[in-house]
């Protein structure tokens, strides 16, 4: 996607240098065209992670602010109570997202849907998505979902059911910010709060109480 933009704005100055006049427009031009580029390169950059890998802990899935936390009914997988956390991504931000824990892929689905704005309290039920479970080693099961939005029209995601996740590696990415919502265990223990600016791969976000 990066080379594409970048040919993309190649024509696209080529084009102002041949039919914009005079040199100020030009020049304004160009910097629009810049400033574009650099938008696409900051949007798809995947910088290094280092994981605080421990089977106790939920790592986040995401970059972005937590916008919910709260015990909630889920009902496309357990179909029982569980404590949602949920993870805001705004264009700025890095979009890869991320295996919260280790151990076996349970469950992959992906649902067409809506194009809701991410923070839109029937998103995460109406949205385009795709729902992933994880089986712990420990017998926890997660839930993460990845959910479009407004502007996120596309979600890519890397896993299959039988697949072995590792913590904090890629699991998929998000076009143009959106949302990721997690489900956990009753009980398990929640190490962030509300608006609080998490990092995906990094920013441990709850522990399992084993």
């Amino acid at each position: 996607m990066i080379t594409l933009s970048l040919i993309f704005c190649a024509l696209l100055s080529g084009t102002v240098y041949f039919f914009i006049s005079p040199m100020i427009l030009q020049g304004f031009c160009y910097l629009v065209i810049f400033a574009f580029w650099l938008l696409i390169v900051q949007f798809f950059r995947n910088p290094k992670r280092v994981t605080p890998k421990n089977p106790k802990h939920v790592i986040a899935p995401a970059d972005g602010k937590v916008v919910v936390i709260e015990e909630t009914e889920e009902n496309e997988f357990f179909k029982d109570r569980r404590i949602q956390v949920s993870i805001f991504m705004s264009p700025l931000n890095v979009h890869v997202n991320r295996y919260p824990v280790s151990g076996g892929v349970e469950y992959v689905k992906y649902h067409p849907g809506l194009f809701l704005v991410a923070w839109h309290p029937k998103s995460s039920t109406d949205n385009e998505r795709t729902t992933v479970v994880v089986k712990t080693p420990n017998g926890q099961q997660v839930l993460f979902r990845q959910i479009a939005g407004a502007l996120a029209r596309r979600i890519k995601y890397y896993c299959n059911t039988g697949d072995r996740a590792e913590q904090g590696n890629e699991m998929g990415f998000i076009k143009f910010g959106s949302r990721v919502d997690i489900f956990l265990p009753l009980g398990t223990t929640i190490c962030t709060k509300l608006n609080d600016i998490v990092k995906g791969g990094e920013t441990i976000i709850a522990e399992f109480n084993i």
